[in-house]
């Protein structure tokens, strides 16, 4: 089997965006067994300087949202970034999930030399598929979700490298 631009894409995302969603879930339940109010796990840092738990999930979703529609030759859909809740937060990686699930492989297979715009705080950045796949999107993807696991490990939420892992398929 040879590993195509969707395969190497889209099923992944979907894989971690869903361990994520799980990991949320597991804290949201936390939270309400040790009655910790939610906005503290939710606004939680590793460090002063680094973005809170709900900035990763909304990161980790731009990113992912913006691959798969960008190697499409598609206009990523924009999201408020206003999420301060669990519910709000599973609700965001369910959109973003159900997008990732409503891409065919022919719109994103063969997008290797396809040249991807992307267009970063003051400037662009201009990408071949391939590299905007291998150096870019996966990359951030798994750090923001790895940073937002972290976060809640570090917070005390019972989840392990199994919940990260999820079902190896």
């Amino acid at each position: 089997m040879s590993h195509t631009m969707y395969a190497v894409t889209v099923p992944p995302i979907i894989h971690s965006l869903t361990n994520l969603r799980a990991i949320l879930e597991k804290a949201a339940s936390h939270a309400e067994a040790k009655k910790i109010d939610p906005s503290v796990l939710i606004n939680a840092r590793l460090y002063p300087d680094m973005f809170p738990l709900s900035r990763q999930v909304q990161i980790a979703t731009d990113v992912a949202k913006g691959a798969v529609s960008r190697l499409a030759g598609l206009e990523p859909p924009k999201y408020d970034d206003n999420e301060a809740t669990f519910a709000e937060l599973l609700a965001r990686l369910d959109k973003t999930i159900a997008l990732l699930k409503s891409f065919k492989a022919e719109q994103i297979d063969e997008t290797e030399e396809k040249t991807i715009m992307l267009p970063m705080h003051d400037k662009t950045v201009e990408f071949k598929g391939l590299a905007y796949l291998t150096d870019f999107v996966l990359p951030n993807v798994y750090f923001h979700v790895t940073t937002a696991y972290a976060i809640l490990r570090h917070n005390g939420v019972e989840i392990g490298k199994n919940d990260f892992l999820g079902a190896i398929y």
